[in-house]
């Protein structure tokens, strides 16, 4: 028999799974609590149960770790890049940002990723599969052990397209917002699409309070089509619409993600048509210097972004430019897996 993924079940289904083996309910929460409030991941160290259920647990459940493949420290602003391994060989990458106001994590949600977006380095090494709860969890719980910090802030802005892998991202977001665990206010994790349409209705309905993050790119069907094929089966339009039920629904506020790249949106007619598409919208524009990436040969002259702000704002559109961090350790999402898996490619690692 297969053993249960525990780290990716909620409280009541551990307590309906010990109830089942002819445990006591209670028995659960001190589980669930060992597991993320103590952080111990091996239930023979769960001190105050008994030896017999101990083995009960390694006989039933499976406790799914990660491995640190690659450690990088930024010598310029903290930022720390981890290169993790999976179970099955696979890796993803997660980042921790320090901030004035405490420590942020931005995790990955799958293995690669289909969306194909051109400036982007996570889809180059191709899709595999997506994450678990637990994988994308313990990302954040191992990160916070290696670093001896608690991150304040979660962005699943990382390798993959989190509403691509909705199931697992809600189950992620349930356990850590359980009061009985970690008991995360959501309004601490942002959540990044390119634009999946059917799924941001299905978000908004959930009400979850999380700021949802739009990588836009573009206010042009043509030019976002040619450097983000999702919108060429969601268009601007669609995508608007969504993102004013959104905000109608949940009465949060929107951020627009926009990777200012020379040549491709960075005019001054690409900023006018972008503030005329935003106006009215309760929103916010993240404007971001594109991620140096070797495939490609997109670039951003740094004036260029700052003057790109001025425009927006200007024109009444709240924009401002994202700190760049981890410069000097490649801490843009992608390159790391990609390395890992062409070597990995070379030796016949399995």
């Amino acid at each position: 028999m297969e053993k249960l993924d525990i780290m990716s079940m909620t409280l009541p289904e551990i307590e309906a799974a010990l109830v089942g083996i002819g445990e006591k309910k209670f028995r659960a929460k001190q589980i669930f609590q060992w597991l993320h409030v103590k952080r111990v991941f091996d239930f023979d160290k769960m001190t105050d149960i008994s030896v017999q259920l101990r083995l009960r647990l390694n006989e039933i459940f499976c406790i799914n770790g990660l491995f640190v493949q690659k450690r990088l420290e930024s010598s310029i602003d903290n930022t720390v890049k981890y290169l993790y391994r999976l179970s099955d060989g696979n890796f993803v990458e997660t980042v921790l940002m320090e901030y004035s106001y405490g420590h942020s994590i931005c995790v990955s949600t799958q293995v690669g990723c289909k969306m194909g977006c051109r400036f982007c380095a996570s889809a180059i090494a191709g899709y595999v599969r997506d994450l678990t709860p637990s994988e994308i969890l313990m990302q954040i719980y191992e990160t916070e052990k290696d670093a001896g910090v608690k991150v304040s802030g979660i962005v699943l802005m990382g390798i993959g397209e989190p509403l691509d892998n909705f199931d697992n991202v809600m189950r992620l977001l349930e356990l850590l917002s359980d009061k009985n665990g970690t008991d995360m206010s959501l309004r601490h994790v942002s959540l990044s699409t390119c634009g999946i349409v059917p799924r941001i209705y299905e978000l908004a309905e959930k009400k979850l309070q999380l700021t949802l993050c739009i990588s836009l790119h573009s206010a042009d069907n043509d030019r976002r089509s040619e450097i983000m094929p999702v919108n060429r089966t969601y268009n601007i339009t669609e995508l608007l619409e969504a993102c004013r039920h959104y905000i109608s629904a949940t009465g949060r506020r929107i951020t627009f993600e926009y990777a200012v790249i020379d040549g491709v949106n960075s005019s001054d007619k690409d900023a006018d048509r972008l503030s005329d598409l935003l106006r009215g919208i309760n929103c916010h524009v993240n404007l971001i210097p594109v991620n140096k990436v070797k495939e490609r040969n997109y670039s951003t002259a740094r004036t260029g972004v700052a003057d790109f702000a001025k425009r927006l704002g200007k024109r009444g559109i709240n924009a401002t430019v994202r700190r760049t961090l981890g410069s000097d350790i490649e801490a843009a999402c992608g390159q790391l897996r990609r390395d890992a898996a062409e070597q990995r490619q070379k030796t016949g690692e399995v």
